[in-house]
C-alpha cells in the first residue's frame, strides 16, 4: 500500500496548486486522499503525480471522461515512490508516456499536451514542468523580473518565478535570496532554510544570503547556527553592519561582553561611515 506522507501544504509547494484547485480536483474524484488523525488530508506520491497530470489535462480542455480514464491507468502503473532514476511524464501523439529510465508505458489516449519531470533532490520531491524543445521560454533574468512584479500581489507565484529563475541559472543569487525571503516572511521557515541551503550549494557563499540564513536560524531558535552564518557573512563582507549588530546582541545574551562590545563597535563605525557619505 502506498504511504500517505504529503500534506495539503506539501501539494501547494511541490505542485504550485492553490488550495481551491486541490479541493476542486478532489471533488471531481481525480484523487481520494486519506484523512489524518486530525481529519487533515494526507496524499501519497501517486496522488501528487495524478493531481499534477489532472491539472495539465484540464488546462488543455480534455474531457473529464478521458481524464479519468487516463488517470486511472496512470495511477495503476505508477510506483508507490519516486524511483532513484526519476520519472519523465509526457505526451507522444495522443498518448501519455511515462518513462522511469529503464522502461516506459502508455496510459490511454486523448489529444492534449502534458510534460513534467519528477525527481528527488537531497530528500526533497520536485515536480518540474518541462517545456517542449522548440518553445523558447523566459530567461533566468526574465523569471527574476516576473518574481519582483508578483511579490506584492501573489507571493506564491513570485516564489514559483524565482524557482524557475534558479532552475534556468542556479548561480542567480538574487533569485535564491528573494525566494527564501518570501518563504521566511510567510512563516514557511523550514522551506526557507532548504532554499538557502540549496542556494549555498548551487551559487556559493554570498554575504546577504548568509545573513538572511542567520536571521532565519534565529527565528528557528538555533542561535549557535545563526552565529556561524553571521560570521560567515562577515567573512564575505566585513562591512555588513546589521550582521555585526546581530552578533553583538547574541554575544551579549550569552554573557560574552567582550565579543559583544567588539561587534557593536564595528556596527557603530560602519553606520557612522554611511551617515557621513
Amino acid at each position: 500500500m502506498p504511504t500517505h506522507e504529503y500534506t495539503v501544504r506539501d501539494v501547494e509547494r511541490v505542485l504550485g496548486l492553490s488550495r481551491s484547485m486541490i479541493r476542486t480536483l478532489i471533488d471531481a474524484g481525480f484523487v481520494t486522499p486519506v484523512r489524518g488523525p486530525r481529519q487533515q488530508y494526507r496524499f501519497s506520491f501517486q496522488d501528487l503525480i495524478v493531481l499534477r497530470a489532472a491539472r495539465s489535462l484540464l488546462e488543455a480542455n480534455v474531457s473529464k471522461r478521458r481524464i479519468r480514464r487516463s488517470l486511472t491507468e496512470l495511477r495503476r502503473r505508477l510506483p508507490e515512490a519516486v524511483p532513484l532514476c526519476g520519472l519523465s511524464i509526457g505526451a507522444i501523439g495522443d498518448r501519455i508516456v511515462v518513462r522511469d529510465g529503464t522502461s516506459q508505458f502508455q496510459a490511454d489516449d486523448g489529444q492534449y499536451v502534458l510534460g513534467f519531470d519528477v525527481s528527488v533532490e537531497k530528500g526533497v520531491l520536485r515536480v518540474v514542468e518541462r517545456k517542449p524543445a522548440h518553445v523558447e521560454g523566459p530567461t533566468s533574468e526574465g523569471w527574476f523580473t516576473r518574481g519582483l512584479e508578483l511579490e506584492e500581489t501573489d507571493w506564491r507565484a513570485a516564489c514559483d518565478a524565482y524557482e524557475r529563475a534558479v532552475a534556468s541559472d542556479p548561480t542567480h543569487v538574487g533569485a535564491w535570496i528573494n525566494w527564501g525571503r518570501l518563504l521566511h516572511e510567510h512563516q514557511q521557515l523550514h522551506e526557507a532554510e532548504k532554499v538557502y541551503r540549496h542556494a549555498l550549494d548551487a551559487a556559493g557563499a554570498d554575504a546577504v544570503l548568509l545573513f538572511n540564513l542567520g536571521v532565519l536560524l534565529e527565528d528557528l531558535g538555533r542561535n549557535d547556527a545563526a552565529m556561524e552564518a553571521y560570521q560567515a557573512a562577515i567573512e564575505e563582507n566585513p562591512s555588513l553592519a546589521d550582521c555585526h549588530y546581530n552578533l553583538a546582541r547574541l554575544y551579549e545574551a550569552m554573557g560574552q561582553s567582550q565579543h559583544a562590545i567588539r561587534h557593536l563597535g564595528h556596527y557603530r563605525r560602519l553606520v557612522g561611515e554611511k551617515s557621513q557619505r
